[in-house]
């Protein structure tokens, strides 16, 4: 896995590669956005969603669940992605959307979706198969990137950042492990409780993500302000397992800041510590990738001090056995 969070910049400018020689028509009539995917193929979603939320003139909606919203129509941008391309319920939300004559376009490296994609003559983004979904970000955020952008609704500056990205994390790729590794040891048998300032829930999302599958440990996130509304009063009792952690950007809302300013001695009075990870980069994406390198490198280096091994998820391939029999 630590060799596969080294090549991500490698993966980003392979995953640009393939985004520059895809060719997709024009989509008219969209009134919505819908992005199916679950785990390391759908937390693409929930990024690019924020990445634009503040320029794109639809909404968008990702989708983790067997099933698509009522108002999926024929004016509806509908992107599936799946690594394997067999998730099991990104497939049952791929064919409710066929049925809705929805307009689709597939990112995946094979399998039934790619199967399904050729056969119903839809258009498809295929990229290089045989990892470990979560390791593969960087070709689905890059060809989402690419589909919004190419239908009008990203700034096609995104591809710029995202050369300003490859070179940003190059740059700081030592930094960021002797950072990591320094984390790594405060977090390790901790349970993480992890926040977001608003902008970069994703992010959060994803290092939770990753905590429990390459750590094997668990955790939770939650992202102001909405937590400052419920969660702020479960903090009355020291518990010295709690580790809280922060995602900063420059982008965070000033108000939101202020929130957190004031809750941070409330965290510190009843947790282990208080970590805030301060992303680096000019923009929205450049900062983005920075957290999410980041917080790759901390899950490694936790399950290198656990003495564990970051890839094997023996529990989720149980689960899909125990499904097949039904």
């Amino acid at each position: 896995m630590k060799a596969l969070v080294q090549n991500f910049t490698n993966q980003l400018r392979e995953a640009k590669s393939i985004a520059e020689k895809a060719v997709l028509a024009p989509s008219s009539n969209i009134e919505n956005i819908i992005i199916s995917g679950l785990g390391g193929s759908g937390i693409g979603g929930t990024i690019i969603s924020e990445l634009i939320s503040d320029s794109c003139k639809v909404p968008i909606i990702v989708n983790k669940d067997y099933f698509i919203p009522a108002f999926v129509n024929s004016k509806t941008l509908l992107i599936i992605s799946s690594y394997s391309g067999n998730t099991e319920e990104t497939l049952s939300a791929f064919n409710l959307a066929i049925s809705k004559n929805a307009q689709i376009i597939c990112i995946t490296s094979g399998g039934k979706i790619l199967e399904l994609a050729k056969q119903h003559q839809l258009e498809f983004i295929e990229i290089p198969g045989g990892y470990p979904p979560r390791s593969c970000i960087g070709y689905s955020l890059v060809q989402l990137i690419k589909v919004l952008v190419n239908k009008g609704f990203a700034d096609k500056k995104l591809f710029d950042d995202l050369e300003k990205s490859i070179v940003l994390l190059e740059k700081e790729n030592e930094a960021i492990k002797t950072e990591s590794q320094q984390i790594a040891k405060k977090l390790t048998n901790k349970i993480a409780v992890i926040y977001s300032l608003g902008s970069t829930e994703g992010v959060a999302v994803r290092f939770r993500q990753q905590i429990n599958e390459n750590s094997k440990m668990l955790c939770w996130h939650h992202v102001f302000p909405e937590m400052n509304h419920n969660e702020l009063v479960g903090w009355t009792t020291k518990n010295e397992d709690l580790v809280v952690v922060t995602f900063r950007t420059s982008f965070d809302y000033e108000r939101t800041k202020k929130r957190y300013d004031i809750c941070k001695p409330i965290f510190a009075k009843y947790s282990n510590e208080v970590i805030d990870i301060i992303a680096k980069g000019e923009t929205k994406l450049e900062q983005f990738l920075y957290l999410i390198n980041i917080g790759d490198w901390i899950t490694c280096y936790i399950a290198d001090i656990r003495q564990i091994d970051p890839v094997e998820v023996n529990v989720i391939d149980y689960l899909k056995k125990e499904l097949a029999k039904f």
